[in-house]
């Protein structure tokens, strides 16, 4: 089957999951989950047949890491299904009641958004968190992964149809591509495909934006910052910081620039390096964190890396206004956090920072659907309009206004016959 067709029945599987009900939904979820527990050992077999094949092709280390689908990855995306299951409905959900006039109302409903391709590299676990994601919410799926995990995102798609089949969902919902030629006619399918969430480097993201009229939402870099403030506590920050980075280096919400007050520096640079030597972490630093600590010399691109790696850019500061200042500039608007005691120094970074998301006193890591409760997430969005942060089942929906009336005309309202009230409806 080739793009255009794919995309076509796509297209008309989606108008029929929007109707779907939330426990066909449901139970399609749940057959996806106990056909993943019992297909366990050929996922694994099959996956490690991409990892054999992609060490072969020099596949970098942190595409490999993030490649890996493991028993502690699958019991992972089969608890964010499980936690998916027992969120609300969030098709049909209405978002305002008006009546305009006696016998006329207005509402707004929460809607899919329809057809959704999505393209991400290594990562298996996205395509079933993605996929699930999309399914609760009532929107077709395109998926394309990289050819690194060819093997495994094949098995995985397999399982997710032979489910939704099995639970009686329209099998057309859902299409695995794997040719680079599906990505370029992807991107000119505006009739048929609602919406596109690329995850990858800042150029692909780039290019994705400039080469199709579809809109396109996700983010490209995940350049995080830690900030410890001079009123930081020591040993929180710590924490916090080498979580930030070490917890899973190969993923967009790990710190990658850490800013550091200059009235704190000598004390905390060196219980910082302590930690982040046992966890073998690389340390880069401008001249002030040099002048403290032995780290290898930062350049300005370090301020601009994302290096899903082993390896920490330092740079002391001295104000929180530099270290704000700093953050817009060479961030990506992922997320951010700022470790302190004061309370307005706390709110001040939170209010300035300009990312999708800012923290106070806890790890740049718990910037993630699951983690926020969402039951997953299809990426994280650095745009402000529609989604931001996060995206799971509300940044897949949009909404439609459905008004009922009683042989309500215009023309009465501009004969001044009738007139608007405008009242919220209680219901």
């Amino acid at each position: 089957m080739d793009m255009v067709q794919a995309a076509s029945i796509a297209k008309k599987a989606s108008i029929l999951l929007a109707s779907e009900q939330k426990d066909s939904k449901n139970l399609a979820l749940r057959l996806i989950a106990e056909k993943l527990l019992e297909k366990k050992d050929e996922i694994i077999r099959k996956n490690q047949e991409d990892i054999e094949r992609s060490k072969k092709e020099n596949l970098p280390a942190p595409l490999l890491k993030r490649l890996k689908f493991d028993e502690k990855k699958l019991a992972d995306v089969i608890e964010g299904i499980y936690s998916l299951i027992s969120l609300p409905e969030p098709v049909g959900k209405k978002l305002l009641a008006t009546e305009l006039d006696e016998g006329l109302r207005l509402y707004k409903i929460s809607c899919p958004i329809g057809v959704i391709g999505i393209i991400f590299e290594s990562r298996p676990d996205a395509l079933v968190q993605i996929s699930t994601l999309c399914l609760k919410s009532g929107n077709a799926v395109l998926l394309k992964g990289g050819s690194e995990a060819m093997e495994t995102n094949r098995i995985l798609t397999e399982v997710i149809r032979s489910a939704t089949d099995e639970a009686g969902i329209h099998s057309g919902w859902i299409h695995l591509l794997e040719t680079r030629d599906d990505v370029n006619h992807m991107l000119k399918l505006d009739d048929t495909i609602d919406l596109i969430i690329p995850r990858g480097s800042n150029d692909f993201v780039r290019y994705i934006m400039d080469n199709s009229r579809i809109p396109v939402l996700g983010h490209a870099d995940g350049i995080c910052h830690c900030y410890v403030d001079k009123e930081a506590d020591i040993a929180m920050a710590v924490d916090i910081v080498h979580d930030s980075k070490v917890q899973y280096v190969a993923v967009c919400n790990a710190t990658e620039t850490l800013l550091v007050h200059s009235d704190i520096a000598q004390v905390f640079l060196p219980a910082l390096k302590q930690k982040t030597d046992a966890s073998a972490v690389e340390l880069r630093g401008c001249e002030r964190t040099q002048a403290v600590i032995p780290v290898q010399p930062a350049t300005d691109k370090d301020w601009k890396e994302e290096y899903l790696d082993y390896i920490l850019s330092v740079k002391v500061v001295d104000s929180l206004e530099e270290a704000i200042e700093h953050i817009n500039h060479y961030g990506s608007g992922h997320t951010d956090s700022i470790i302190t005691k004061n309370q307005n120094n706390a709110e001040k970074f939170m209010d300035m920072v300009d990312s999708g998301n800012v923290f106070w006193n806890c790890s740049t890591r718990f910037s993630d659907g699951f983690k926020y409760g969402f039951g997953a997430e299809v990426g994280i969005s650095t745009n402000k309009i529609h989604a931001r942060g996060p995206m799971g089942l509300e940044g897949l929906l949009s909404y439609k206004y459905k008004l009922i009336g009683n042989g309500h005309i215009v023309s009465d309202y501009a004969a001044n016959l009738r007139s608007f009230n405008h009242k919220p409806i209680d219901e």
